[in-house]
């Protein structure tokens, strides 16, 4: 998509710092780091959602995902990472083609873990888990 920053980036049309490239998979150093070493893998294709990424590119993603996340914090001395995609502009996807992100982390960085976003638990009833559970499964089927 021409008008896409990471397919320009892929093409090659805006420079970046590659740290992984494979033929479905490209990982590049975030321009605005949320911590050093935070990296963006994504599939080379162009797919704005993973709803609408095609299985075989996902699992290359999360292919490269576990070969890069303990190499990103190798490099950067991490003591562990948050891997996390924003899935559609409610999310917080600020780019539209499917995006994972390294966050390195640190004992002493002061950010919590992933729920920390959320004000708490939701509260759901027993019904309405029930119809839930429902909905997906019969979606899966």
């Amino acid at each position: 998509m021409d008008d896409c920053i990471f397919c320009q980036i892929v093409a090659g049309d805006i420079p970046s710092r590659t740290v992984y490239e494979d033929e479905h998979a490209f990982a590049f150093l975030d321009v605005n780091p949320l911590a050093p070493g935070h990296t963006l893998v994504i599939p080379k294709a162009h797919h704005e959602t993973l709803g609408d990424l095609p299985a075989d590119e996902g699992a290359a993603v999360f292919s490269a995902l576990h070969e890069l996340v303990p190499v990103v914090e190798d490099a950067v001395d991490a003591d562990g990472s948050t891997v996390a995609f924003n899935n559609g502009e409610a999310a917080g996807q600020e780019v539209p083609h499917v995006h994972a992100h390294i966050v390195p982390r640190f004992d002493d960085d002061g950010h919590g873990p992933i729920h920390a976003l959320f004000d708490g638990p939701g509260e759901l009833s027993d019904d309405e888990l029930d119809d839930i559970e429902e909905k997906i499964g019969a979606a899966m089927e």
